[in-house]
């Protein structure tokens, strides 16, 4: 049975990526902050699809700890892993930080991505088609560079353009893990899910768009499919290739990226892989 973990999944796209892969059979880790929700999540998936082989898992992605704890209880409870969905996103309205002194939107839609990521990677490994899925957004198109003198818009901060470079910071680590982990077997893909009515839609814009099934679609479809076997670094919306914004095609940046990640998360590519 193949394992599947899908972070932010006790709410929106997430659990409804998270029902579908049980529905196909897969077991299926479910991601999330509250225990109570995750309890109630698990039961709904169960009933809805009658797939036993459901785990719940809790970790707060905004915590570079919680993180590192999150990954040491996998590593405990499974001896590999199939699938890595990093679905999990937020939308500040207001400028926060996380524990690490770190902006609220950068922590959890790129930090926590990178570190789950590498620390997860010897699991994805031991499959015999690891994959990992990154939900990121068209938003990225408005995030036309990044200034690293100030990534974190401590000076400048505004909502829409934290959650873009939030979301560019996604595509650009796609792009720069996928070649360095080619060899390893290990295909690494993100993804524009389309305007989804969801939690986050609402309350960073105020609106409501498509079903949270559509909004599915494309994780699903990148987990499960063997069409895209073999494909990697690449940026999908509906299920199909397209082109991101020039500048996440930027090497030089994706490289910076990734050496800040680097030093603000202390965690390297594993040399043993």
């Amino acid at each position: 049975m193949k394992i599947a973990l899908v972070t932010g999944s006790t709410d929106g796209i997430g659990k409804q990526t998270a029902t579908e892969l049980a529905l196909l059979g897969y077991h299926v880790i479910i991601h999330g902050k509250n225990r109570r929700k995750g309890e109630i999540t698990l039961e709904e998936i169960r009933e809805k699809t009658g797939n036993r082989d459901l785990t719940l898992i809790l970790s707060d992605l905004s915590s570079q700890k919680s993180i590192r704890e999150m990954s040491g209880m996998l590593h405990k409870r499974f001896d590999h892993l199939d699938i890595l969905i990093n679905n999990a996103g937020t939308y500040q309205r207001k400028q926060n930080f996380s524990r690490d002194g770190y902006e609220m939107t950068f922590a959890v839609n790129h930090l926590s991505v990178y570190s789950l990521t590498l620390l997860l990677l010897d699991m994805l490994k031991k499959s015999e088609k690891g994959k990992i899925i990154i939900v990121s957004s068209i938003a990225h198109r408005n995030s036309p560079k990044i200034d690293f003198a100030d990534i974190q818009e401590i000076n400048s901060y505004m909502d829409y353009s934290a959650y873009a470079l939030s979301k560019l910071s996604n595509i650009l680590f796609t792009y720069e893990l996928a070649s360095k982990v080619k060899e390893m077997g290990i295909s690494v893909n993100c993804l524009h899910p389309g305007v989804i009515s969801t939690k986050l839609l609402y309350e960073g814009f105020g609106i409501s768009g498509a079903s949270v099934e559509e909004g599915a679609g494309t994780s699903v479809f990148l987990a499960h499919s063997d069409k895209i076997n073999g494909v990697t670094g690449k940026y999908f919306t509906n299920k199909s290739i397209t082109e991101s914004s020039p500048f996440s095609y930027n090497p030089e940046a994706a490289k910076n990226l990734w050496n800040l990640s680097e030093n603000l998360t202390g965690i390297s590519l594993p040399e043993n892989l």
